[in-house]
């Protein structure tokens, strides 16, 4: 799985309006390194990161290539 970008990541919580604390407690990620990651002051482990994706995945968001983000149809 491609790492998703921290742009892709704000889009994608705004997509399913769920918040920084939100992502946290769903993905077991700190609201931190979340925090951190949207504002592109670090980039989390690849466990954390896969963590992150996967939050927001089952959310109902899908990541494109090329840095892109939408809702999944159905």
């Amino acid at each position: 799985m491609p790492a998703i970008s921290s742009a892709q990541c704000r889009a994608a919580r705004a997509l399913i309006r769920i918040t920084q604390d939100e992502l946290a407690a769903k993905s077991g990620v700190s609201k931190r390194a979340i925090v951190d990651f949207e504002a592109e002051r670090s980039t989390p482990i690849k466990h954390n990161l896969a963590a992150i994706t996967q939050a927001l995945e089952q959310g109902g968001v899908e990541f494109l290539p090329g840095n892109g983000v939408r809702l999944r149809a159905g």
